[in-house]
This record gives C-alpha cells, sequence and structure tokens, in this order.
C-alpha cells in the first residue's frame, strides 16, 4: 500500500480529529455540559511522528504518552517552546524514571503507590515546580493492572494530600471485557466524595459514554490516529 502524502495525511488526522471533536459535542449537549467542559487527549504512543505530526498542524495541542523513553523520542524534535502543547503520562511510571518524567510531562494521570508519591513529592521540592497529577483508580480490581482499588482510594488521596501533591484528579482503565459506563460512574463518585474535579476516563470505543459520566478528559488514540502495530489496553485505545 503506498503511504499517503503529507498533505492527504493532514487531512485523514483533522478529518478524524473533526468528527472525534464532534462526537465529544454532541455526547456533551445530552449531559447537559459544553465540548469546552472536556479536554481531548491525543494518544499518540507508537506512532509514527508524521501523524503526530499531522495532528499537531491541525490544532490538536494536547497528547498522551505511555512510556517515558518513547515520549523523549516523539517530543524532542516535535515540541518547541512557546508552542502550548500539553503532555499527558498515562502509562506506569516507575519511581527511578520520575525525574524524566517530571522534566517531560505537564501532568502525571498514573499516580498509584505511596512510594511513586513520595518520589513525586520529593522530585517537585528539588526542582521547585510541581506538575498536575490524576490519581489511577484499578476499578475493576483487575490483578494486572496498575491502580488503587476503590476501597483503598480514599486513604490514598488524603495520603497524597499529605504530600502537598497537586492532585487534578482520578483516572481509570475499565475492564476490556466488561461495560465501561459501571466503573466511570464508580470513579466519578469517588471523586466526588473526595471533593476532585478531574475524571480521566474514555478512550476510542467509549469516550462518548465518559463523557455524558462527566469525564473531564478523554484519551482517544485510534479513532484520531488509526491502528497501531501493537495493541494494549495500558492507558488507551
Amino acid at each position: 500500500m503506498t503511504a499517503p502524502t503529507n498533505a492527504a495525511l493532514q487531512r485523514e488526522i483533522a478529518d478524524n480529529l473533526t468528527a472525534v471533536s464532534q462526537r465529544i459535542d454532541a455526547a456533551a449537549r445530552l449531559a447537559g455540559r459544553t465540548a469546552a467542559d472536556v479536554t481531548l487527549i491525543a494518544v499518540s504512543k507508537q506512532q509514527p511522528e508524521a501523524r503526530i505530526a499531522a495532528a499537531v498542524a491541525a490544532g490538536q495541542r494536547v497528547f498522551g504518552e505511555n512510556r517515558v523513553q518513547e515520549a523523549q523520542a516523539h517530543w524532542q524534535a516535535l515540541r518547541r517552546p512557546g508552542d502550548g502543547l500539553e503532555l499527558h503520562l498515562i502509562g506506569p511510571l516507575q519511581t527511578n524514571k520520575v525525574g524524566d518524567a517530571v522534566a517531560l510531562f505537564d501532568v502525571i494521570q498514573t499516580l498509584d503507590r505511596p512510594k511513586l508519591a513520595r518520589r513525586l513529592a520529593d522530585e517537585f521540592a528539588r526542582i521547585g515546580a510541581t506538575r498536575r497529577c490524576f490519581i489511577e483508580v484499578n476499578t475493576g480490581e483487575e490483578p494486572q493492572k496498575a491502580g488503587v482499588t476503590p476501597t483503598e482510594a480514599d486513604g490514598f488521596i488524603a495520603e497524597c494530600r499529605a504530600l502537598d501533591l497537586p492532585l487534578a484528579g482520578l483516572m481509570c482503565i475499565p475492564p476490556q471485557d466488561e461495560e465501561a459506563s459501571p466503573h466511570f460512574a464508580l470513579l466519578r463518585m469517588i471523586a466526588e466524595r473526595n471533593g476532585l474535579s478531574g475524571l480521566s476516563m474514555g478512550m476510542s470505543a467509549d469516550y462518548e459514554a465518559a463523557v455524558e459520566l462527566g469525564a473531564t478528559h478523554v484519551r482517544v488514540g485510534t479513532a484520531i490516529f488509526g491502528s497501531r502495530q501493537a495493541r494494549s489496553r495500558d492507558g488507551s485505545a
């Protein structure tokens, strides 16, 4: 198959972004909200640089990446001072990568354990700056996934607040073989009782349901960029 020209690729990505934005707007209206209430995170993990650059050219400014090293490779060439781009880490963060992650990302969405919370607090103190953080909640209590369980969430939120971490909200990845909406509703309930407004939930297959249930951030990859060579449900799809 012949690779698309730059112009064709830019049209394709721009059209996909428009379609996703229109669906977010429609879902928000159904819930009595506006599209301005929802931040679209274009998930660029495992995508060629040309497709990411096409999204930037189309006006997309918020992106999500799963791995620190891959993100460094993508964004060292694409990011420029004053370009208004915002990067979210949506994949697991090892404590030995905290320094690199804080240097690159504007938002850490996968805060999921006390050791990581302490390491982030130490790094913020060291550099004299912070990054917004979302706590990842394992709403399905799946043993192979990261995130605090729903019963652990209140206590962990309190721990993070005691460390003065800037908590923006909660994030979840529902089990792949279950209806997502009950997990979104559970995440919203945990956030509300803890006074947190941010809800990062919803991916390509279910972001409209997430918006209807209060998502403030949706993580969309495939619907914008097309299929990746390697697929995994570890932050977005």
